[in-house]
């Protein structure tokens, strides 16, 4: 059996919560799992657990940043780690970026870690139907001859909603016709909606936006889209991304972490550089005034993520280490 450690609730902060530390560990010593599978800081500290909980093995994965510690370079941080490594057998990285970064920054040697790319499921996110029109109720007026600017993710800071809102504002000041045509939606909800807000209402585009926070129907969202935009100051491998382009669309993204292992400049999208609002714009205008591009790179894009980050190969990959790592008496079961 393989069970996933408990989030921060239980394991942040945990020298100054003993009680935490008990139930963990009792609780891991009722299930008697073969793999425990961490992921991310804040439950790095079950490894410790784990291991005195007799479990034959700890998996941790890295999966992306915090804005509190952006580019992993926190000396505290890099600190715990480092002390975690004893008690954790195998390390997963989900970006080559974040595989380059835990063997020189943290110390694992190359060995001890396997990077598996996040999987997408193609089925379920697919592309609009090349002859098919978007559905006249479509909301907030994204029928036929809008230009949809899309985004999904949470409204937190190391995405940096707030800079793609000022991107937008600058396209749609660029022509007239951009104007009339162009329309922005962002899919999720977080900290940082009423700041979006704001910034599109003072940037003179709020009547152009649309934020619909959080929403189980995200593929026929992105279904109605023309152009995905990431504005993020990191990544690990952003899912956002790699479910535009199952739906067929053509990415601009800021060239951060494992941006540039998903997205083929000229091809699939554009890499622009973070914090930069001017580059953005200039992006999706190149994109939006060009339609054949458009759709050639997000044609190109589905087939990208149908032969390279399949569902199934993720779980394929992610079943062989976790069968790797049984005790060898379960091996031969």
């Amino acid at each position: 059996m393989i069970s996933p450690c408990p989030s921060s609730r239980y394991t942040n902060n945990l020298g100054s919560m003993p009680r935490f530390i008990l139930r963990l560990w009792r609780a891991i010593r009722s299930l008697r799992p073969d793999i425990v599978h961490s992921r991310n800081l804040p439950a790095v500290d079950c490894a410790p657990i784990s291991r005195a909980a007799g479990v034959a093995a700890h998996l941790h994965g890295e999966h992306g940043w915090d804005v509190h510690d952006l580019h992993g370079t926190s000396a505290k941080y890099l600190r715990y780690r480092r002390w975690m490594r004893p008690f954790v057998s195998r390390y997963v990285a989900v970006s080559r970026d974040i595989e380059q970064w835990l063997v020189h920054s943290v110390g694992i040697d190359a060995t001890r870690i396997t990077q598996i790319y996040n999987g997408v499921d193609t089925q379920r996110f697919q592309p609009r139907d090349a002859s098919s029109r978007r559905p006249a109720d479509a909301p907030f007026g994204m029928g036929d001859g809008t230009i949809i600017v899309g985004s999904v993710g949470r409204l937190e800071a190391v995405k940096d909603p707030l800079q793609l809102a000022r991107a937008f504002a600058a396209l749609v000041t660029s022509s007239s016709e951009m104007r009339r045509r162009a329309r922005f939606v962002w899919v999720g909800d977080g900290p940082l909606r009423a700041a979006l807000e704001q910034q599109l209402e003072s940037s003179g585009v709020r009547d152009l936006a649309w934020l619909p926070g959080a929403r189980s129907d995200v593929p026929e969202l992105l279904r109605l889209c023309d152009l995905f935009v990431s504005s993020s100051l990191n990544e690990g491998i952003s899912n956002g991304i790699l479910e535009a382009m199952a739906s067929g669309l053509p990415v601009v993204a800021t060239a951060v972490g494992g941006n540039g292992e998903l997205i083929v400049p000229n091809f699939t999208g554009e890499l622009v550089p973070a914090g930069d609002a001017d580059a953005l714009a200039q992006a999706m205008q190149r994109y939006l005034g060009e339609d054949l591009r458009c759709r050639r790179h997000g044609a190109a894009a589905r087939a990208r993520a149908e032969q390279h980050f399949s569902l199934h190969a993720m779980l394929d990959n992610y079943l062989a280490l976790y069968q790797s790592l049984l005790p060898r008496r379960r091996q031969a079961a």
